[in-house]
């Protein structure tokens, strides 16, 4: 189903930050999407874009420089603020991870970021079909590419503490949130670590023509050397497998879905955000979400403590306070409570686990090849086999021999 483009008018509340990645990791989902774009998509995505170079040695046009465009506009247009994230009602990690449970989730049930990849991927079918405009194709094209990226941030799939901005930690030698340490730390600490046989080119004329030359370029190059075309290279045509759904619920099961989640809300056979979504929301309470921050002596003060936890414990919060990020210290955001010693993240425990097991690397891996395959399924010249195509596909990166 494809919900009313109308739905992104009715949310106009003031709402908390949080950005997914931060721009280097958006534009790595972009940059990793347009390696593996169908030839015939990009010339159409860039017709959308208003932008065609004229340079035959490089790309029509990139998608990274618009993959972070929907957190630039967020004070222009605030009613997009609920659309980068979602959180299950009593979602409480590490202690149970509810997605999203059987009271359904906070706010409108389709006001967040699964809603908001569903909706943008219909406006621009419409499109497709001349059923809107490219004004709106325009804007629907730069939200998904950038909802897509916050879909596979764990932190964005949960309301616990603002997810996460509202807990202080340590990284380094920098005071942060554990927001932050997903949205910058991690993927700029993996950055710094990249080997730099990296920054040599791949044998792949496919990979490197969608390069910038950018800070992050020998990252895209070993997240797809190591990752998407070698150990995770079976697991690719999974990523984009979408479950079996129950075809025209009965009118009973309409009336209970306007009280509790209904997978088809967001899914259908070929798309499928919320089934996606599932396993990275997961991943708050097998390995995001420290269990150490609820505990002595690091949960001292109101850090760490949300809104329910403190009604239920009798501590009010002063619905006056601003206890939001401002913009220019986001990453050093915090509720000002009492001093208490802060849980150091950039550690073997925590930081090196996620090191060795390429858990940021996957994550944008998974975001940039769904990215692909949505446009892929989107925009492919109708004489082509992915057009119309009843399930996502990208094409096979080639290896230069």
């Amino acid at each position: 189903m494809h919900l009313s483009p109308f739905f992104l008018l009715l949310a106009s509340a003031r709402l908390p930050i949080s950005r997914a990645w931060g721009a280097a990791g958006h534009e790595i989902v972009a940059t990793i999407a347009q390696i593996h774009l169908h030839p015939t998509v990009l010339p159409t995505v860039c017709d959308i874009l208003n932008f065609t170079s004229t340079n035959p040695d490089k790309p029509q046009c990139h998608l990274a420089p618009i993959a972070a465009w929907a957190d630039r506009i967020r004070y222009r247009m605030p009613w997009s603020g609920p659309l980068h994230y979602i959180g299950g009602v009593g979602d409480h990690p590490p202690d149970h991870c509810k997605f999203p449970g059987s009271r359904g989730w906070e706010g409108h049930s389709m006001l967040n970021v699964l809603g908001a990849v569903r909706n943008t991927t219909g406006l621009l079918e419409q499109y497709v079909h001349g059923e809107s405009s490219i004004t709106t194709a325009n804007e629907a094209l730069k939200f998904l590419v950038h909802f897509v990226g916050d879909m596979h941030m764990p932190l964005h799939l949960t309301g616990r503490d603002r997810g996460g901005n509202s807990d202080k930690v340590k990284f380094g030698g920098r005071t942060t949130n554990l927001h932050a340490v997903w949205d910058n730390f991690l993927v700029a600490k993996a950055i710094r670590e990249t080997p730099r046989n990296y920054s040599a080119p791949l044998p792949s004329h496919q990979i490197e023509f969608a390069l910038r030359g950018t800070i992050y370029d020998p990252y895209v190059r070993r997240i797809m050397w190591e990752g998407i075309l070698s150990q995770w290279s079976s697991d690719l045509s999974g990523w984009l497998a979408c479950p079996t759904l129950v075809a025209s619920p009965s009118i009973w099961q309409k009336v209970l879905s306007a009280f509790t989640f209904d997978p088809s809300d967001t899914d259908d056979n070929t798309l499928c955000p919320y089934h996606w979504a599932q396993p990275i929301h997961a991943l708050n309470c097998e390995l995001v979400w420290p269990p150490e921050l609820d505990e002595p002596p690091y949960n001292g003060g109101l850090s760490g403590i949300s809104s329910d936890s403190a009604a239920f414990a009798g501590v009010g919060l002063d619905e006056d306070r601003d206890y939001d990020c401002d913009e220019s210290t986001e990453e050093d955001c915090m509720l000002r409570g009492p001093p208490h010693p802060l849980l150091q993240l950039d550690t073997p425990k925590y930081a090196g686990v996620i090191k060795d097991d390429l858990v940021v690397e996957k994550l944008l891996a998974q975001a940039g090849i769904r990215l692909a395959a949505v446009l892929n399924w989107l925009f492919a010249d109708d004489g082509d086999d992915f057009a119309g195509a009843r399930k996502l596909r990208t094409p096979k990166v080639a290896i230069d021999m």
